[in-house]
């Protein structure tokens, strides 16, 4: 059995980016309530992939925490050492703003991907 899927991947982006409003995207680190309006609509098209109850809660949890607290961050910081402060992209501040960002963005839908495959295939 394969744990990740292209229609994993699928669901991931039209979740994370179809779906996701300009107000979700600037609030969900600043307001619970906007993580959880994005966790509910970034986990509906997971629903039509899975009904496991247990995987859409892990998906849907995983990504409130993930998105709400800017968790990849910690893990960018994590894994370059976690020397210094941690920055708003968990990168040093002489990396320059634009790369720092989006290594953060890429860090940050690969553990979303990671955890939706290992939710999805543990709970078949």
């Amino acid at each position: 059995m394969t744990i990740f899927t292209a229609d994993q991947i699928v669901a991931h982006l039209v979740g994370d980016y179809i779906l996701q409003s300009h107000w979700m995207a600037t609030e969900k680190v600043k307001r619970s309530i906007a993580a959880s309006v994005h966790a509910i609509c970034y986990t509906l098209p997971f629903l039509l992939i899975t009904s496991s109850s247990a995987a859409l809660a892990v998906i849907c949890w995983s990504h409130f925490l993930v998105d709400r607290f800017r968790l990849a961050r910690f893990v960018v910081w994590a894994k370059n050492g976690a020397s210094g402060p941690i920055t708003a992209t968990g990168y040093p501040d002489e990396v320059p703003a634009w790369l720092s960002v989006w290594l953060l963005i890429i860090a940050d839908n690969t553990i979303h991907v990671v955890i939706n495959g290992l939710a999805i295939w543990s709970f078949q």
